[in-house]
């Protein structure tokens, strides 16, 4: 009850979590935020505009996204410790 009584207390907050990237992922993600400047620095100040406003709507759909699969995930693990928590009494009992 340890997990979830972190849970409960909020010291446990998934969604708040940062991975520790790899220095190629922060190799990538630094090329493709200076691809994103240079393409913004080619463009008028409305296509920047609407361009800054696409790749907000990227990142809010890619965050839906990760939401619906944590929450997916999250209740496979539920049901799995469902499933064994309905068996302890015959595995004790072997």
């Amino acid at each position: 009850m340890q997990i979830m009584k972190a849970l409960f207390n909020g010291k446990i907050i998934p969604w708040e979590r940062r991975n520790n990237y790899s220095v190629e992922r922060k190799a990538l993600e630094e090329r493709i935020e200076n691809e994103k400047r240079y393409f913004i620095g080619k463009m008028s100040l409305d296509d920047s505009k609407r361009f800054e406003a696409f790749i907000s709507l990227c990142d809010n759909a890619a965050y839906d996204e990760e939401v619906e699969i944590y929450s997916y995930g999250f209740t496979l693990g539920t049901l799995l410790m469902l499933e064994i928590a309905e068996k302890i009494e015959t595995i004790i009992n072997e």
